[in-house]
């Protein structure tokens, strides 16, 4: 059976990971992978999960499972942190389910809107995530993509993408990125999300939001703002949250897929289908990723010091773009401003395959062949250098 398989490449994002690793230049810069990182390049446990996994360790009294919606108490607390005091919590009309990381919520997400409509229409921005559309065709379901970033002018294409949700069928999928939209950096602001709410709520569709970085654009209250007015003018809405990013827990891989419904009864409905698709992928949830982040969101100690870390991670990526336009505009005669108006840890610099190639082989600087770079992988040690190498390769 297995001699018919014909090889699959390399994810373009592992690929570069194993290339990084294995370049000897002692100068070489890793801006591909998505991780946050601090200015030694390290990836950090946070103060707040190394006290929250003391406390576990100290008083974990069961390794048996914990249920297909996973850990109680912190699906109760993310849909806090999502939707706030927001009235769909209040008429209890919010179900969540414990997932293994962001990705595998919109798994859970994809399989639960086959259940409900197999012939349904996912539709992404241009670009999105590399992963998206993959998770939702292996699925079974049909993807489309609607206009989002501008590559010429470094914006959104606005007016197109409301054009094109307008014609969008009722009962098909829209994806909309909460914040520090990946791979491209560039958001809606609140008037923007007020128009795709007013669109949502005419034409029919149902939105799915992907909030992956909640705090990492200007704060946790702020980056759900989005959501919140989604939630205020649609019955029905599909949010798939990850702990990866805003507390550093990316290999314990702890996300949830949350489902609001127009009743407290359909809710419970909508929870039973949720849950089947769990049993029927991963049968019950890891539970280490959700007791910390329970633990941290169950402490106001704890939480005081994890939005201290936050902020900190939040600044310094801020602090990055604006220390990357400086230095690009100095070195440069090109304007690289655009990467300011931008949120979270991406961004695309603009420049061709030829010369992200050259900064590969030239410099040993590790860039998506879309261009975009992970802002969190440069440094005050390292931007001269970056800046010089990217002026050399525009030449």
């Amino acid at each position: 059976m297995f001699s018919i398989l014909k090889p699959l490449p390399t994810d373009p994002i592992l690929g570069l990971m194993a290339a990084y690793r294995q370049d000897t230049n002692p100068n070489k810069i890793d801006l591909g992978v998505g991780v946050y990182k601090d200015e030694l390049g390290n990836t950090p446990v946070l103060k707040a999960v190394k006290k929250a996994e003391a406390f576990r360790l100290e008083n974990e009294t069961s390794k048996s499972y914990i249920g297909l919606a996973g850990d109680l108490g912190f699906c109760s607390k993310i849909e806090q942190q999502l939707l706030g005091e927001h009235r769909a919590l209040l008429a209890n009309r919010v179900r969540t389910a414990q997932a293994p990381g962001g990705t595998g919520a919109l798994r859970v997400a994809a399989e639960f809107i086959v259940r409900c409509n197999p012939n349904a229409t996912v539709w992404v921005t241009t670009p999105t995530w590399a992963n998206h559309i993959s998770l939702f065709e292996a699925a079974g379901l049909t993807v489309k993509e609607y206009p989002y970033y501008d590559y010429e002018n470094k914006g959104l294409l606005f007016d197109e993408m409301v054009e094109t949700l307008k014609q969008v069928p009722k009962g098909d999928i829209v994806l909309l990125h909460a914040c520090c939209h990946n791979p491209s950096g560039m958001d809606l602001n609140l008037e923007q999300w007020e128009i795709v709410a007013d669109i949502a709520a005419d034409v029919g569709f149902t939105p799915l939001v992907d909030i992956a970085y909640q705090g990492f654009g200007t704060g946790l209250d702020d980056d759900a703002a989005g959501l919140r007015l989604l939630a205020d003018k649609v019955d029905e809405l599909i949010i798939c949250s990850s702990c990866s990013k805003n507390f550093g827990l990316y290999r314990e891989r702890i996300g949830a897929c949350s489902i609001i419904s127009d009743t407290s009864a359909v809710a419970d409905i909508a929870n039973s289908v949720l849950l089947s698709v769990v049993r029927s992928i991963y049968s019950m949830p890891p539970a280490h990723g959700a007791a910390i982040v329970d633990t941290i969101l169950g402490s106001n100690e704890l939480t005081a010091l994890w939005h201290e870390e936050l902020a900190e991670m939040r600044d310094r990526i801020n602090g990055l773009r604006s220390l990357i336009v400086d230095a690009l505009n100095t070195e440069t005669d090109q304007d690289f401003s655009f990467i300011k108006h931008q949120h979270g840890m991406f961004s695309f610099l603009g420049i061709n395959k030829e010369q992200i190639e050259r900064l590969q082989k030239e410099f040993g600087i590790y860039i998506v062949g879309s261009s975009r770079v992970n802002v969190a992988g440069i440094s005050k040690a390292n931007i001269d250098y970056f800046s010089k190498a990217v002026a050399e390769v525009l030449k």
